[in-house]
């Protein structure tokens, strides 16, 4: 399947390709400039910098008196969770048993002295 380039494709190509070289020139002789010193401004100003928002006074205790409520509300709701102290038995882990047997053992062994004089 051969591609026949008729000369209106290649008329549109050498001109895109021109544009194209005179976008690269411009951007070589500014770089150019810049290694001069004759630095030339870019046609968009620079932006000037944002203004800092401040928040009211009245604003700043909206939204504290709005942490305050959530944070009310999450603690009631962890306050229903939480069994009531005595009715529900900790369960004790296979190290702490285990620790806790050892030291009746020990307890109930006699003590016996040593024999240094």
């Amino acid at each position: 399947m051969a591609r026949t380039l008729t000369n209106e494709i290649i008329a549109a190509a050498i001109a895109g390709f021109e544009a194209q070289k005179a976008k690269i020139d411009a951007q070589i002789a500014e770089l150019r400039q810049t290694l001069k010193g004759d630095r030339t401004e870019s046609a968009a100003p620079p932006e000037p910098p944002k203004r800092k928002r401040r928040l009211s006074a009245a604003g700043r205790r909206a939204i504290a008196a709005a942490a305050r409520k959530r944070w009310a509300a999450v603690k009631a709701a962890k306050a229903a969770e939480k069994p009531q102290p005595g009715t529900a038995k900790k369960s004790v882990g296979k190290k702490a048993a285990v620790k806790k047997a050892a030291r009746k053992t020990a307890a109930k062994r006699p003590t016996v002295p040593s024999k240094t004089a």
